[in-house]
């Protein structure tokens, strides 16, 4: 089985004799990965067994995508002001964020801009034979309004001025719909990848009712074109969201990510036990304490418990539930991926395989 076939049969609950893959790494421990297995930095995702290929159309290509150095700024099509610090760039300026309702009301998407952020795709329409090729138009919807406005104006303004807030939320959806459109007429994806984060550490960000409200609709919306385009729709959102399981199962989500199983209500054996009928999950090991801290034997331990439960009868793809931090030692990540049937032999033989390929070059 190719990649592609491995990550089918896992969203369609078929037997697979090894589990699909896909592993974000930091950018420091893509670095890291590549010295220690002799291989360029490009060349990660191959060795490194990931089974889906997917690029950022949306706002994360902004800050993600935008390859700056240090202490460096830009602004974006969105009219956003980054800067990088650290491994990725983040927000300086939100262009929507000392203005009144009347400027809130008249700003329009980069619509102009879809077909040049979807060229970001061109680098993967050469892969959609081996791989499961993904469209990445995140952030839908309030997380895109919180970098517009601010997060503490955009919670405000979903009481103070719900009728603007609509009507940007409107202007969200018809971006990323404008965005899934022209990606699907041009280029041969699988899944359309979808995500806000609007959960916190402990609970929603806004009431389940609120977020049924302002937010559910359109991403509905959003969810139903996926659909008619015959792609596969994953929705990520970080931290605890447990109370809204139910609804993005309802509008038509197929698969579920990051899975943060130290938040309340997400732990991913239970997620699995209640939703696995209806969800494939994406995510779950820990990043924040196991990977980083663990031992090898703690790390297989609780690997192998969530794999026992989460690939039992498919519907699981093995990624961790956020990226994996550049203090994560070597042989914790190797230890991963063993549980998953992927030994350290058989990375350690891709790399040497691939050198010896870019050698004849």
């Amino acid at each position: 089985m190719n990649s592609k076939e491995y990550v089918y049969a896992a969203l369609k609950r078929e037997p697979v004799d090894r589990i699909p893959i896909f592993m974000w790494f930091h950018p420091e421990t893509v670095t890291i990965l590549s010295k220690n297995l002799d291989i360029p930095e490009s060349y990660i995702d191959d060795v490194m067994f990931n089974d889906i290929r997917q690029v950022w159309v949306g706002n994360n290509y902004a800050m993600e995508g935008v390859l700056l150095e240090k202490g460096e700024t830009y602004s974006d099509f969105w009219g956003i002001e980054w800067v990088k610090e650290g491994a990725f760039n983040q927000i300086i300026e939100h262009p929507l964020m000392d203005v009144d309702e009347n400027k809130i009301s008249e700003y329009e998407f980069p619509h102009e801009k879809v077909k040049e952020l979807n060229d970001n795709l061109c680098t993967l329409e050469s892969m959609s034979y081996e791989y499961f090729i993904g469209c990445d138009i995140s952030p839908c919807l309030f997380e895109m309004y919180n970098r517009l406005r601010g997060m503490e104006k955009a919670l405000m303004d979903i009481a103070l001025f719900p009728e603007i807030f609509a009507a940007i939320m409107e202007k969200c959806a018809d971006h990323c719909i404008a965005l899934a459109r022209n990606a699907g007429n041009r280029f041969p994806l699988d899944w359309l990848w979808t995500g806000d984060d609007v959960g916190g550490q402990s609970a929603l960000m806004m009431s389940p009712k609120c977020w049924r409200e302002s937010i559910k609709p359109h991403l509905e919306r959003i969810f139903r074109f996926g659909k008619s385009q015959d792609l596969w729709v994953a929705y990520h959102s970080c931290g605890s969201i447990r109370d809204i399981i139910p609804d993005l199962i309802e509008i038509g989500l197929d698969v579920l990510n990051p899975i943060q199983g130290n938040c309340p209500g997400m732990d991913p054996i239970e997620l699995k036990k209640e939703f696995g009928s209806s969800l494939t999950f994406m995510g779950g090991i820990d990043t924040q304490d196991l990977l980083p801290r663990g031992t090898v034997q703690e790390v297989q331990r609780e690997v192998s418990e969530l794999l026992g439960v989460m690939a039992h009868g498919g519907g699981y793809i093995l990624a961790a539930s956020h990226t994996i931090p550049p203090e994560t030692p070597l042989d914790n990540i190797f230890a991963m991926y063993s549980v998953a049937g992927i030994s350290r032999e058989m990375i350690l033989d891709r790399a040497s395989d691939l050198r010896k390929s870019l050698s004849k070059q």
